[in-house]
């Protein structure tokens, strides 16, 4: 399987702190992945060295077919070449509806002159209809973001996200203050996804992780500890003994 983002060798550390210690992590174009790990294994400083929130001190972090250093990008350089995250907190326009949330985020050539004049097209529309019913908001259009549950507001930022039509989400804590059915549906909803993209789901609800059924990555350290199916990491003994054993 060839990768499409493949961060190699890399390191970081904050005032003598090593947050990633020689980090080496690949995803496929069309996989799911669970990041797990303890406080401070460098879950965060790994999302954000890929969207380029921070730089590390070494290592490649090489993106798509042609191996493109994103390194050498601007944070929204690297979100126009593809690279969608979602943060644990759901940030979306509380006084728009689902739909113009949808909108805003719509990948449309728009200039800063341009955005004032921009107004939905047909084919804009029939997408913004298409995307609300991917993350099942459907029948929520004409609502406002604000009155939508917690789950919803999950899904309608991961719909915001899929407007910008990126390769790879990094999606931090979706289950997190979910209620069970909300869960479940955000499991269908990611394991769909992962159908036509990558998608790092970074979490710590390990029921989560196994719904997800997906390989998992366990990150120490700022570093690989082991990596397989659930099963597999679950009996490995220095993860019992430094995450699942606690």
């Amino acid at each position: 399987m060839t990768a499409l983002l493949e961060v190699s060798g890399v390191s970081k550390s904050f005032d003598g702190f090593k947050a990633i210690n020689n980090l080496s992590f690949s995803i496929g174009a069309r996989e799911l992945r669970a990041v797990i790990g303890p406080n401070g294994a460098g879950k965060t400083t790994f999302m954000d060295i890929v969207t380029g929130k921070t730089r590390p001190d070494q290592g490649q972090v090489l993106w798509g077919e042609k191996s493109q250093s994103l390194l050498k990008l601007s944070e929204a350089q690297i979100a126009r070449a593809g690279v969608g995250r979602k943060f644990q907190r759901p940030t979306v326009f509380e006084d728009q509806s689902v739909a113009g949330n949808l909108t805003m985020a719509l990948k449309a050539p728009r200039g800063p002159f341009r955005v004032l004049r921009w107004k939905p097209s047909e084919h804009s529309s029939q997408r913004i209809a298409e995307l609300a019913s991917e993350v099942g908001l459907g029948d929520q259009l004409a609502r406002k973001a604000g009155e939508l549950s917690h789950g919803q507001k999950q899904w309608l930022e991961i719909g915001m996200l899929l407007a910008q039509e990126p390769r790879l989400l990094l999606v931090d804590e979706p289950a997190a203050g979910m209620t069970l059915a909300e869960r479940e549906q955000t499991t269908t909803l990611l394991r769909r996804l992962a159908e036509t993209r990558a998608v790092v789901v970074v979490e710590h609800d390990m029921d989560f992780v196994r719904r997800l059924a997906c390989r998992v990555t366990v990150l120490h350290q700022g570093a690989v500890l082991a990596e397989g199916s659930l099963d597999h990491v679950s009996a490995n003994p220095e993860v019992i003994e430094v995450y699942l054993g606690r």
